[in-house]
């Protein structure tokens, strides 16, 4: 029996859940429990975000409050809780899966786009109301915004240290303590002394006497260690502190560290308790300057420095530039995660292409299928964040979720949008094809054709050092501009290596502001969605690397890209197509097809071979 035709209940998915994560039902009494608790406090409202202390991506599930408290899973939110309103606030991502999976007569779901907390709270929030916040759970940054909202409505802004949750979440999770591993020098590339001198010359540079560093991606880079206290990301949660001389504290759970990680961790730290982070903090920031992230760091952290005499200067993470600038042997391993994930997903897409003309497949078969060819690598340590399998109507919602409520079959005629992503030991993948069940329509061939043009002319632009991702994210949308069309996410983001598949600082967006430079990697994903009908993104992601020009006045750089798998070549329309544009198609087929058919054979290897064909 070939595998096209292995049963898709052989395959099984691990470590994703198909389950309702949260339930909206629940949200109305929920609601009513925390303004009960609320009032108890004399507050007259509460702002609940998205958020754990460090502002992870994901989280643990003890910091799920959104998704408790109103049945929202989407990865970024902010709800502001009032005696007699409750506004869900999300990005354009979320703007149909909010309103699906809330109860909209309990929470209103605003998009950013259209009214951002801040203004919604000039106008809501009553004259002398007092407003709470978390400052554990809320940035400087955020405090800052919030404080100018409030003030303006003539209310008062003040921080609430105990969390209300803990008094109404009555079988609330308990902290992960998942085990801190060391991480092999020859995938980090780099060890933790040599990493230490250049975090603290940076911060020499600057005149700073330390930093604070409240991002664990950070605090992992640095020590070279990995853990799994959150789902998709392999991160210890952990603080740290950074002098400009001497060694640096590591914060971290005693039980998370066996006695050989201890020993090699205590060479290089003074080694504590997360129990002892606020005294610690306290006595090492008198008299001194903390930089302090403003886009991790809490509020709560920022008092106990001003609190103890220090100073707090407000600014980057000292390590975030130096993570985003992957070092050789982090490039090396980046390239062979991607090509031990191209093989795992022309299987694949071998199998997806028989098996889907029967019109039963559904999106959980996919799911679960796609995750089995990965685990059959031997090396997939987890996926980089929960696929999004969209089918039809399902692929217009961005970063659609398949649970067993939701599930559909994938049925003739129609698209296939799939985004998913791995986690090896030596590299994370994020990668996104949109595929066409049988003959898709001239309209879909259209607009998928104006999407891949703009994915094309991102993936060659070449372009001087200091060019950020806001000046390069209109390559991407060019062709639909044109056509009166967009897309209302960014174009790309960071990736890191073996650490979270959204990293920053750089970025391809409107809102992208840092240069991007030589080493970082970044996803090439634009994308159109057409509510109610179907979804249409291409990903791929691309390192960025030194160009020459000739008569050149600037270095410049451009993009080489890492992942190979083809393109749906039923969904491109040749009559829209440049011959520069075909001969890069072909060109990137043929990069595959030789990357990959040494490693595949039979069914596997004849559909690689038809799919990469020249067009």
């Amino acid at each position: 029996m070939t595998l096209h035709h292995q049963n898709p209940r052989h395959f099984k998915a691990i470590f994703q859940s198909f389950d309702d994560l949260a339930d909206g039902a629940e949200g109305p009494a929920r609601l009513a429990d925390l303004r009960a608790e609320l009032t108890r406090r004399g507050l007259d409202g509460y702002i609940v975000p998205r958020a754990d202390a460090h502002q992870n991506e994901y989280v643990p599930p003890r910091e799920e409050r959104l998704a408790w408290l109103c049945g929202f899973t989407g990865s970024a939110g902010l709800l502001v809780v009032l005696k007699d309103k409750a506004a869900l606030f999300v990005d354009g991502r979320y703007t149909l899966q909010a309103p699906a999976q809330v109860d909209t007569g309990a929470f209103t779901v605003v998009p950013l786009a259209q009214l951002k907390p801040e203004q919604w709270l000039e106008t809501h929030l009553p004259k002398g109301a007092t407003l709470g916040f978390d400052p554990w759970r809320t940035t400087l940054d955020g405090r800052e915004r919030f404080a100018k909202a409030v003030a303006a409505a003539g209310g008062i802004l003040v921080p609430v240290p105990e969390d209300p949750f803990d008094a109404i979440w009555r079988d609330r999770p308990e902290p992960p303590r998942a085990a801190v591993r060391l991480l092999d020098l020859a995938i980090a590339g780099e060890d933790t002394p040599s990493k230490l001198r250049r975090v603290q010359e940076s911060l020499a540079e600057q005149k700073l006497d330390g930093a604070l560093i409240s991002d664990p991606h950070g605090t992992a880079w640095l020590f070279n260690i990995r853990g799994a206290d959150v789902d998709h990301t392999p991160l210890p949660l952990a603080w740290c502190i950074v002098p400009t001389s001497g060694l640096p504290h590591l914060f971290v759970e005693h039980a998370k560290l066996s006695h050989p990680v201890r020993e090699v961790l205590g060479a290089h730290a003074h080694i504590h308790t997360t129990a002892d982070l606020e005294a610690t903090l306290a006595a090492l920031a008198t008299g001194r300057a903390l930089r302090v992230d403003q886009a991790t760091a809490p509020v709560h952290l920022a008092q106990i420095i001003e609190g103890a005499g220090g100073t707090v200067n407000k600014g980057a993470d000292p390590i975030g530039l130096l993570k985003a600038r992957k070092n050789p042997a982090e490039i090396a391993g980046m390239r062979e995660a991607h090509v031990r994930d191209a093989v795992a997903l022309t299987r694949f897409l071998a199998w997806f292409e028989f098996e889907a003309a029967s019109g039963t497949l559904t999106e959980i078969d996919a799911v679960e299928a796609l995750e089995t060819f990965r685990r059959d690598t031997g090396e997939l340590s987890d996926i980089s964040f929960p696929t999004i399998a969209g089918a039809g109507e399902n692929g217009a919602i961005v970063h659609y979720r398949v649970t067993r409520a939701t599930n559909r079959t994938i049925h003739p005629h129609e698209l296939f949008l799939l985004d998913s992503g791995a986690q090896y030991p030596d590299g994370t993948t994020d990668v996104t094809r949109t595929l066409a069940v049988g003959m898709p329509s001239e309209e879909m061939r259209t607009r998928y054709t104006l999407v891949l043009k703009g994915h094309l002319a991102l993936t060659h632009a070449v372009f001087p050092k200091g060019i950020t991702g806001a000046q390069l994210d209109p390559f991407a949308r060019q062709f639909l501009w044109a056509a009166g069309l967009d897309f209302d996410h960014g174009t790309g983001h960071g990736v890191g290596a073996g650490l979270s598949v959204h990293e920053g600082p750089a970025r391809i967006s409107q809102l992208g502001h840092v240069p991007l430079e030589a080493g970082m990697i970044l996803s090439n994903e634009p994308g159109y969605y057409k509510t109610g009908a179907y979804g249409i993104r291409i990903e791929n992601l691309v390192l960025v690397e030194p160009r020459s020009v000739p008569g050149a006045e600037k270095p410049c750089l451009g993009f080489t890209t890492l992942t190979l798998v083809p393109y749906d070549r039923k969904l491109i329309d040749l009559s829209l197509i440049t011959v520069a544009e075909r001969g890069a198609i072909d060109a990137y087929h043929r990069l595959v097809r030789n990357a990959l058919s040494p490693l595949l054979a039979g069914d596997d290897l004849a559909w690689l071979i038809r799919a990469t064909a020249p067009l």
